[in-house]
């Protein structure tokens, strides 16, 4: 089907990413095809001219099959004329299982000249080398990439720190690496265990990625002649160098325990890339992707993706000597982010002052370590926001595993020593939320004013605190108050939280205590799609972002509010895009545009936190 001038695809269809043809929405289509073809352009750099997917590419059944042959999803070509003499890499989509979808790969390989196949289900992938004997016999390997526009199977291997791309959607591959490892790994299967073990080897190329010159031959590789003994030996390796620069975040005992298969498998897809220039929060995604459809739902972890996290720090504009916590803080997503603009502010003031080298990274190291904090009850999750503190520029002294909810005189020494409520500068935070979770513990909800029960009258009477505990309170609600105590008297919040809390009747205590207590800055509203439970953990939730300041209210103030439709990304990682009329793709995500907004508003963030609040 032609699309017509609109460009919009009727119910049922998608338009083809390569031939912008609409076709119908199969499942093969929305989860296999496209995401394929996505990839192989914006990662791989095959241009479009080379890729074929409508009208599809037949192979012939025989030489002297002169009408019909078998359909590719996916036919990449040698040159624009797409004749069959210059197929190169043939794409199988349509088999569900991966010993049917390599077995047909292997047959469209026998009879076309392509010499790279790709097997690809949505969830696990295989890519096929064929090799021709001397005697014309024909044999295939399996080859833990394929290659990029312009190179061949032997450069696979031979990339330098230069040459890595920033990924397009990490969460996706983290999806593949999981369902295939969970089918195909030998002793590991279960999620949290895996988790651990693709934990480790991001590490180790998060590792590599800052330790390797520009010019240099990555560590982190898998050549695709290279015995898989070879591969896993080379990674364990690194992480050995890991574990001897961090020895008080990495244990002794840990290793590399996948299979060496397993690990070409992971290191096949990842080599590529530049983790470090991902969109989203690398690490976060990974413990998502493994450990959330047996825990998060539960314990109700969303991670926030980080073109959220970094509109929320461009608006309060952290400072060098800001103190600074997470007190939710997950797998690192906020802190690194926070951390990494504070250090623009300090390259900013090292290149004013010409400083050396030196000592601009002893001062970012400093900020790091006597200015970031970080409280997870997950001992899992802080000991990963410790080792990702560690590897980005240290801080990882600050990171606790306690319970922000409880009275801090319950927490180790350690964390006592560390934090002390009224202290700090900033807090920024995604807490834990749930329409399940509820706090019933007496000793945490007799600390907050709203773990108390609060008078709600039916008329226009604000609501009153009463002296009664309440048996339970969702943990946003104590949340919210508990980042206020963090701050110190001006201290600047930056919270994302449900909308429900803020919009239900049965939640008007919630606003009072925040009226009264606070001065309400800003709001934007996220879209629905963005934090949703995984596997089968129920329907979105609408969240907003809260800005605040620790201050009196005034009795007339400006809040900026924005409502943003879309968010870059659906909650699978996947780019939310539309074609122009001129057939260009355009990427849907309004939170640029609000921070344009919020600039041409304001001037700067100092300016929008400087009182009075200028009248719009």
């Amino acid at each position: 089907m032609s699309p017509p001038d609109s460009a919009q695809p009727p119910d049922g269809y998608l338009q083809d990413y390569i031939s912008r043809q609409f076709v119908r929405a199969t499942p093969e289509e929305k989860d296999a095809v496209q995401p394929m073809s996505r990839r192989l352009h914006l990662e791989y750099g095959y241009p479009r001219d080379l890729l074929r997917t409508r009208p599809q590419h037949r192979i012939r059944r025989s030489p002297s099959d002169q009408r019909t042959g078998y359909p590719v999803d996916i036919a990449i070509f040698d040159n624009a004329l797409h004749s069959a003499t210059n197929l190169s890499i043939v794409v199988e989509c349509k088999s569900k299982l991966r010993k049917d979808g390599v077995t047909q790969l292997q047959h469209y390989l026998t009879l076309s000249t392509a010499d790279i196949g790709i097997w690809y289900n949505g969830q696990d992938h295989a890519y096929l080398q064929k090799l021709i004997d001397t005697d014309g016999t024909l044999s295939f390997v399996e080859i833990p990439s394929i290659p990029r526009f312009g190179e061949n199977v032997h450069d696979i291997d031979t990339h330098k720190r230069r040459d890595l791309r920033r990924p397009n959607n990490l969460r996706a591959t983290f999806q593949d690496l999981r369902h295939h490892l969970a089918a195909n790994n030998v002793g590991i299967t279960r999620d949290e265990a895996l988790a651990q073990q693709i934990i480790n080897l991001l590490f180790c190329k998060i590792y590599d990625e800052i330790n390797t010159p520009p010019n240099s031959l990555v560590t982190f590789r898998a050549g695709a002649m290279e015995p898989p003994e070879t591969v896993r030996s080379r990674i364990s390796t690194l992480f050995e160098s890991v574990k001897s620069e961090f020895s008080e975040v990495f244990d002794p005992a840990d290793s590399i325990t996948l299979t060496p298969s397993s690990v070409v498998y992971v290191v096949g897809e990842l080599q590529h890339y530049c983790v470090l220039e991902a969109e989203r929060d690398a690490i976060g995604d990974a413990f998502e992707v493994f450990i959330g459809p047996a825990l998060r739902g539960a314990e109700g972890q969303f991670f926030t993706p980080r073109n959220v996290v970094e509109l929320i720090i461009k608006m309060i504009d952290p400072k060098p000597g800001h103190m600074i916590i997470d007190p939710a803080c997950g797998s690192g997503g906020f802190l690194i982010s926070t951390l990494s603009h504070v250090w623009q502010h300090i390259n900013v003031e090292a290149q004013m002052k010409s400083w050396s080298r030196e000592y601009s990274e002893a001062r970012r190291r400093e900020i790091a370590t006597r200015y970031f904090r970080g409280i997870d009850k997950d001992a899992f999750l802080a000991k990963v926001t410790k080792a990702y503190m560690a590897l980005i520029g240290d801080g990882r002294s600050g990171i606790f595993c306690e319970n922000s909810l409880a009275d801090p005189s319950t927490w180790s020494t350690p964390a006592q020593a560390g934090i002390e409520l009224g202290t700090f500068d900033i807090v920024v935070t995604n807490p834990p939320f749930g329409r399940k979770m509820k706090i019933e513990d007496a000793d945490i909800l007799t600390q907050y004013s709203l773990g108390h029960k609060w008078s709600l009258p039916r008329d226009s009477t604000p609501p009153e605190q009463t002296t009664t505990p309440e048996t339970s309170r969702p943990p946003q609600a104590l949340f919210l108050e508990r980042c206020l105590q963090f701050l110190k008297p001006g201290g600047k919040l930056g919270i994302v939280l449900p909308e429900s809390l803020f919009g239900m009747p049965t939640h008007r205590y919630v606003v009072e205590y925040l009226m009264t207590n606070a001065r309400v800055r800003g709001v934007i509203a996220l879209p629905e799609p963005l934090f949703k439970p995984s596997g089968k953990g129920g329907p979105p939730t609408k969240v907003c972002s809260l800005l605040a300041e620790k201050a009196q209210p005034l009795p007339e103030h400006t809040i900026f509010m924005a409502d943003a439709e879309w968010c870059g990304h659906d909650s699978r990682g996947n780019p939310t895009v539309r074609v122009t009329p001129d057939g260009d793709e355009e990427l849907l995500d309004d939170l640029p545009l609000i921070h344009d907004r919020f600039i041409e508003l304001f001037g700067s963030a100092d300016d929008f936190w400087e009182e009075p609040t200028p009248s719009l």
